[in-house]
């Protein structure tokens, strides 16, 4: 039988907290973050200096980082011409929360009528079958177009008479819906069949079970790649531009166009950054979490299976010879004879 590991020790197979903190930096001493940051440093400064000596740099400085052009970019003068591009930003978040909200609902439907059963469903499956296969297959800049251009088209009472953003809006839900969903589904597969045998055991229908039993579960295991889609969907936002709508990328666009200059391009770049940035660490943060609950649950499940394996401790066993000299004299011979039997037979 193994040895257990002892308590606060890491398990083995296991890495320990430290080795995973000291991953991206390699050696954890001081030597090792000294070189990390010379290294970091060197390259950089490499970097820079092929950018300050190009014969070009001078020029792309102008046209790209004039610090000028980018304070007028940013704050914006509807009299000269041209929108905040600061400003402008903030109908990139209010889309982005909008369809965000959509996405989640629309995206968890579909997973849900995909994963049923039945012959009554079988229509509704076969449907979204198809609206997965088509919106995933289909550009989004194209479904941009389709409602931007086709609805106001119709000529419907309430359909046509939106705004470009809400058109935006609509053909982004229609397009990542369809990643979602299938996320979702991804999240519903991985949950163990027990979880849903147990749950009908106790006699909970199959949209009961669904509800309080495998989406609880599914939902924890998709939120970092959720996060992920909605970075992607953050960024997509400056697509709806495309229709008309003055958001952050399309204030760069009339910008450049008054006065030709592209700096504010690199502002609302900045700005998507500030944005997408933080979102991103958080989904890593995330990620750390969810692999050390994970490491934590597999080295309570070593802990357990070794307390339950390791054997009951013994009674010490008596000895032949005492246990025949003990013996009372009518037996006393027949005990000695018995016990000289069996340590000839061991020897032998």
């Amino acid at each position: 039988m193994q040895d257990l590991p002892e308590a606060g020790l890491p398990e083995p197979g296991l890495p320990s907290l430290a080795a995973r903190r000291s991953r991206l930096l390699g050696d954890s001493s001081r030597r090792g973050i000294v070189l990390s940051t010379a290294s970091t440093v060197v390259v950089l400064a490499v970097l820079l200096a092929l950018f300050l000596l190009a014969p070009g740099s001078a020029q792309v400085r102008h046209t790209f980082l004039n610090p000028t052009d980018m304070w007028k970019a940013l704050v914006g003068d509807p009299r000269a011409g041209y929108y905040s591009v600061g400003e402008a930003l903030w109908l990139n978040i209010r889309m982005f929360v909008a369809a965000e909200i959509l996405i989640l609902l629309v995206g968890l439907v579909v997973a849900v009528v995909r994963q049923s059963s039945g012959p009554v469903m079988l229509p509704l499956r076969v449907v979204a079958t198809i609206y997965v296969d088509v919106a995933r297959g289909v550009p989004l800049i194209l479904i941009i177009f389709v409602l931007g251009y086709g609805l106001p088209a119709l000529r419907l009472t309430v359909i046509s008479d939106q705004s470009a953003a809400v058109y935006g809006v609509a053909a982004l839900v229609i397009s990542y819906s369809a990643y979602v969903s299938e996320v979702y589904r991804a999240g519903i597969n991985a949950v163990h069949r027990s979880q849903v045998a147990a749950a009908r055991s106790l006699g909970l229908s199959q949209w009961a079970a669904m509800r309080y039993v495998i989406l609880p579960q599914a939902v924890r295991n998709i939120i970092p790649p959720l996060l992920n889609d909605f970075i992607s969907l953050q960024k997509d936002t400056a697509l709806v531009g495309l229709l008309g709508s003055i958001e952050a990328n399309k204030a760069a666009e009339l910008y450049s166009d008054t006065v030709f200059n592209y700096s504010s391009y690199v502002v609302a770049a900045i700005l998507f950054l500030i944005l997408t940035i933080p979102l991103a660490r958080f989904t890593d943060h995330l990620i750390r979490r969810d692999q050390a609950r994970r490491l934590a649950g597999a080295g309570q499940l070593w802990n357990e299976r070794g307390r339950l394996t390791s054997p009951a401790p013994q009674a010490p066993r008596r000895s032949r010879s005492r246990a025949c000299g003990s013996r009372s004299a009518p037996t006393r011979c027949w005990a000695a004879s018995t016990c000289r039997s069996r340590s000839t037979r061991s020897s032998a």
